[in-house]
């Protein structure tokens, strides 16, 4: 609505930037531009206000798809009069020359246009898609049907001078019956791939304790087959050094036996050699006396038994001993 003061007959018209304001008078064309301000006579002018700012306009319909559910769409659309004098020629944009108020509704009769054509197109798509396909992939695919045929299908807009600048599709959802029923089927769903999901986790969780312990299993057995190894091993080595030690005391026996032996032979050699000296000394002294006379080898007998006496400190001769000794000297004689 413009701003229109009172002034001794005239009229002030103050416009805004945002709204195009046409002025005729007489037939002919005044003023036409956005953010004008002039006077005028009420009785001879005819006013239009045409808003060229950016519109919004929310819709909201019910539709049905390919398999008979029924949907709820809910979108949006932003407008804008991009030609002022077109829009004016084709819709009453005009205002009350004395108040500034639109005679009629012009803009709800673009919103109508819009929302007959918007729900064209978007039954177009539903009515050929299954629900399921619709909730999932409705929104994109009506969007787009939607553009494409408000700029190429329909014309009619084109000639009320207007143009859609965007389209949001906010959701499509299903009867509230439904809705829940495919909620709960999806639930089902997520729960029966969580329930996998951990039974999965568990079965893995098994395997990789299965494979530790066969991994700890072996392990044991290379450890046990190692210790194994070790005792063998130690084992050999105890009888190799036994069979060295064996060898080595067979070989000392055997040198301390030969050291004996030899040392045996040469005290046997030596003893017989000495013998066989002493006899030859023995022979000699035998055949030394075998010549001499009968009373040299008493004297003889006589001094060696005197030198293997023991010692004498003191010799205490009687009558009684001299006698006999004296009587076999003389017998002898």
């Amino acid at each position: 609505m413009v701003d229109i003061k009172r002034r001794f007959g005239f009229r002030h018209l103050r416009g805004v930037p945002t709204a195009h304001i046409r002025h005729l008078r007489g037939g002919k064309l005044v003023h036409d531009g956005t953010g004008l301000s002039f006077w005028y006579r009420p009785l001879a002018a005819a006013l239009s206000e045409i808003p060229v700012d950016d519109r919004e306009l929310p819709l909201l319909f019910h539709a049905r798809t390919a398999d008979f559910q029924d949907v709820t769409v809910q979108l949006a659309l932003t407008f804008r009069v991009v030609d002022p004098a077109l829009a004016a020629q084709r819709i009453d944009f005009s205002v009350d020359p004395d108040t500034g108020r639109w005679r009629g509704d012009p803009l709800a009769q673009i919103s109508g246009l819009l929302t007959e054509n918007v729900q064209q197109y978007a039954l177009d798509v539903l009515t050929r898609t299954p629900l399921a396909e619709a909730l999932v992939d409705g929104v994109g695919a009506v969007r787009d049907r939607i553009r494409a045929g408000l700029a190429e299908e329909d014309t009619r807009l084109a000639q009320t001078g207007s143009a859609v600048l965007d389209v949001r599709v906010v959701a499509i959802r299903a009867e509230p019956e439904v809705e829940k029923a495919l909620q709960t089927t999806a639930r089902e769903k997520v729960q029966q791939e969580a329930d996998r999901a951990t039974y999965e986790r568990r079965a893995l969780a098994v395997e990789r304790e299965r494979a530790i312990g066969e991994n700890e299993l072996q392990n044991k057995i290379e450890l046990a087959r190692r210790e194994e190894q070790l005792l063998a091993q130690r084992g050999a080595n105890a009888r190799r050094q036994a069979e060295e030690a064996a060898a080595a005391d067979h070989i000392e026996t055997e040198a301390r036996a030969s050291r004996e032996a030899r040392l045996a032979q040469v005290k046997a050699e030596a003893t017989r050699t000495l013998g066989e000296a002493e006899a030859a000394g023995e022979a000699a002294r035998l055949a030394a006396y075998r010549d001499l006379p009968e009373p040299v080898l008493r004297a003889l007998a006589v001094k060696e038994l005197a030198a293997n006496l023991p010692k004498i400190d003191s010799l205490v001769l009687t009558p009684d001993l001299i006698a006999p000794l004296l009587a076999r000297l003389g017998v002898g004689s």
